[in-house]
């Protein structure tokens, strides 16, 4: 009988071990479930034509604003919940305001408003006091996500990127197609990184480094919106300009230094 109890309890321990691995696999594969709804959800109600005008001008002038006001707000990477805008004031019950394709990490995902807990979990944000996600000069959108989170994938996978890799937001108005320009690994206090750069249109991807490592640092990929003219690929100048993509940030290009430029 002895016997019999020791070996049912080997069962149960053995039991609950398999359930303690297999939990982050189910788990991950329920959000990466809910995250694939989301987006199907958002590709399939959205209709251009419709356009959501009065939506569209607060973003404008939110993002004019922002630029003006040099970002006074944006004072720690931890404090950016606050939403460019109440999207359910709009009519969007699901607050998804557009869709995130990085096809280099095999990644698609929906993009909220505001960096707050509950949207973190449902998929990539846009950070409180950096531009709304509509593209245009003087903007950086600056997207976070996690490294992972229980058991989905997320921004896990965000250094297979390089310079020149494409990523692609579609907002409810169009798709807005960035290069890779850029790749750094800063500390959370250094806000100025993923500030607005003055003429440019820019996308930052923004997730914790290294990996599981609790948020010791930020790792950042920023990308800037390229188009294509006479079958050459350009970068985007919102100053009515244009050079060939392949450039180089030098001091010269704004008050900065290095790679990566901030505005004064």
């Amino acid at each position: 009988m002895r016997k019999t109890y020791l070996l049912l309890a080997v069962l149960l321990l053995a039991v609950a071990g398999i359930c303690v691995m297999l939990w982050p696999a189910f788990t991950g594969h329920r959000l990466q479930a809910d995250t694939d709804a989301a987006v199907q959800s958002f590709l399939k109600e959205r209709k251009p034509e419709q356009q959501y005008p009065e939506l569209l001008a607060a973003l404008q002038e939110y993002n004019r604003q922002l630029y003006a006001e040099k970002q006074c707000n944006l004072t720690d990477l931890e404090a950016c919940e606050e939403p460019a805008a109440d999207l359910t004031v709009y009519g969007i019950e699901d607050e998804v305001i557009g869709v995130l394709e990085i096809p280099t990490m095999e990644l698609t995902m929906p993009v909220y408003l505001g960096a707050s807990d509950e949207h973190l979990a449902l998929g990539a944000v846009v950070l409180g006091s950096t531009s709304a996600p509509i593209g245009g000069g003087n903007t950086n959108c600056v997207i976070a996500g996690h490294r992972g989170w229980r058991g989905a994938d997320y921004f896990r996978h965000i250094d297979r990127l390089q310079v020149g890799d494409t990523v692609q937001l579609t907002n409810l108005w169009e798709t807005l197609t960035y290069t890779v320009a850029d790749i750094r690994i800063i500390q959370p206090h250094e806000v100025d990184k993923i500030k607005i750069q003055q003429g440019r249109d820019l996308l930052t991807l923004l997730t914790c480094h290294p990996y599981a490592s609790g948020g010791k640092q930020r790792f950042l990929v920023i990308c800037e919106r390229m188009e294509e003219e006479n079958g050459k690929i350009r970068k985007r100048n919102c100053q009515g300009e244009n050079s060939d993509f392949g450039y180089q940030y030098s001091a010269s290009d704004s008050c900065g230094s290095g790679l990566y430029q901030y505005p004064c």
